[in-house]
């Protein structure tokens, strides 16, 4: 493969089938995303309201993928798991760090608590979004376990298997998103 690293496992059992350096650390970028998914939705329910703060809102740039929140916008939880999947949207996945953890360091805790609890041995989250830090990696055999994890659970599978959403009109917005 034309990749530096890779996995093929079995998700019914965990067996690694084929694999290419899967213990090897490398900079997951937006595939943490699927980490905060899981840690979202094991910890929230999908009516719960998130009011956007300065945390969400500093990703809105140009060089960032968001979907242009403001701060004092609020969205269900259910409407921020789309967006932070199908739109890979940096606001939203800081966003929910926040309004999960009660600070966004506290979810990221989450995230390498529950790492750990898999059984991911080559991996440390600093943010919930995937953007660069020295400090950010994860392993393909790490990413496979976690994504294994997340498919025992409904609502990861139906938030990851969902190609399209729009969001309704906001307190903020007045077009759909």
């Amino acid at each position: 493969t034309a990749s530096q690293t890779s996995v093929v496992m079995d998700i019914s059992t965990g067996q690694v089938l084929v694999e290419k350096e899967m213990n090897q650390k490398m900079y997951p970028a937006s595939i943490t995303k699927i980490m905060t998914l899981l840690v979202a939705v094991e910890n929230s329910t999908m009516d719960e309201k998130v009011t956007f703060t300065e945390t969400g809102v500093r990703n809105v740039t140009a060089d960032s993928s968001n979907i242009g929140t403001k701060v004092g916008e609020v969205l269900t939880m259910e409407e921020c798991l789309y967006a932070l999947i199908i739109q890979s949207a940096n606001d939203v996945a800081a966003q929910i760090a926040e309004h999960i953890g009660g600070t966004e360091q506290a979810f990221i805790d989450m995230m390498n608590q529950r790492a750990s609890e898999i059984g991911c041995t080559n991996t440390h989250f600093a943010n919930s979004s995937g953007l660069p830090d020295d400090n950010h990696y994860s392993s393909a055999r790490d990413m496979a376990l976690i994504f294994r994890e997340g498919l025992k659970n409904e609502t990861f599978r139906t938030v990851v298997g969902t190609p399209d959403y729009i969001i309704q009109p906001t307190n903020m917005n007045s077009q759909q998103r």
